[in-house]
């Protein structure tokens, strides 16, 4: 007997992927992994209340707002994910512990516990592969119009963490290509009473995180990650100002990055 997969979301639920500025003409990719806080009506609440659902567990909080202003800003192609992380984590290798986390921090998510294989990849293929189809889609059609392309994803953090207070406004977040963050380093230092992260409050590896690595790295095109401390996005003039001074740092950076690139051939 041939399963029939379990259908997850219904006509009336969003759809998983939101594209922006699909025609923008800047070298920017933007990519949001978590933006969006849905949850499919079949999954109801995830046995969770609503104070839960909204916190910063559940998506980052301000940084849809961010990269839809700075994708203004930029004239830059924005693809953003829609369904909270806590349905399925589009930064997370399918199949990885917090893939679809049955505890997040330290809140217990009883709507993901002992889930059925079909549940799971109903999730999979229905969030999951749309999002990074869209991506791969946007790179790749860039690619084969011998256009430049420099992915940035946009993340948020907490101020606190489990208890712990974390004292950097911005991390810059990379693997084993340092390329752009190196140069956008070199320009927040430059910025009065601004503390960066350099893989802080989180670092990007294989293991612990998805778009980089296989957006990214695996196609060789300039990339980062950049977490902003959501206290600072939380409200319209915040996000505003947060937009601008990526649009700013950003542009530099990548004009640092093609110079040097240049005067070394």
């Amino acid at each position: 007997m041939v399963e029939i997969p379990v259908r997850l979301l219904a006509d009336d639920d969003p759809h998983p992927v939101s594209l922006l500025r699909p025609e923008g003409g800047s070298d920017f990719l933007l990519a949001c992994d978590h933006a969006g806080s849905a949850i499919p009506r079949a999954l109801g609440d995830l046995g969770l209340p609503d104070a839960e659902r909204r916190r910063h567990i559940a998506w980052d909080v301000g940084a849809e707002a961010v990269a839809r202003q700075l994708s203004e800003r930029l004239d830059a192609t924005l693809v953003a994910q829609a369904y909270s992380r806590l349905v399925i984590d589009c930064n997370r290798s399918i199949g990885h512990p917090t893939s679809i986390a049955p505890l997040s921090e330290l809140t217990a998510v009883p709507g993901n516990r002992d889930l059925a294989p079909g549940h799971a990849a109903a999730r999979a293929r229905e969030i999951f592969e749309p999002y990074h189809d869209a991506i791969a889609a946007a790179l790749d059609a860039r690619a084969a119009a011998g256009r430049a392309s420099v992915l940035v994803c946009v993340h948020s953090f907490t101020p606190v963490f489990k208890g712990a207070r974390r004292p950097w406004h911005v991390g810059l977040l990379y693997n084993r290509d340092r390329r752009l963050a190196d140069r956008l380093r070199a320009l927040l230092a430059a910025e009065p009473g601004l503390c960066v992260g350099d893989n802080q409050p989180y670092a990007v590896s294989d293991e612990s995180d998805y778009t980089v690595p296989v957006h990214g790295e695996r196609r060789g095109i300039p990339h980062i990650e950049i977490e902003i401390r959501h206290d600072l996005i939380e409200t319209p003039e915040g996000q505003g100002e947060w937009a601008g001074r990526l649009a700013a740092w950003l542009g530099a950076a990548w004009g640092r990055l093609r110079a040097d690139a240049g005067a070394s051939r």
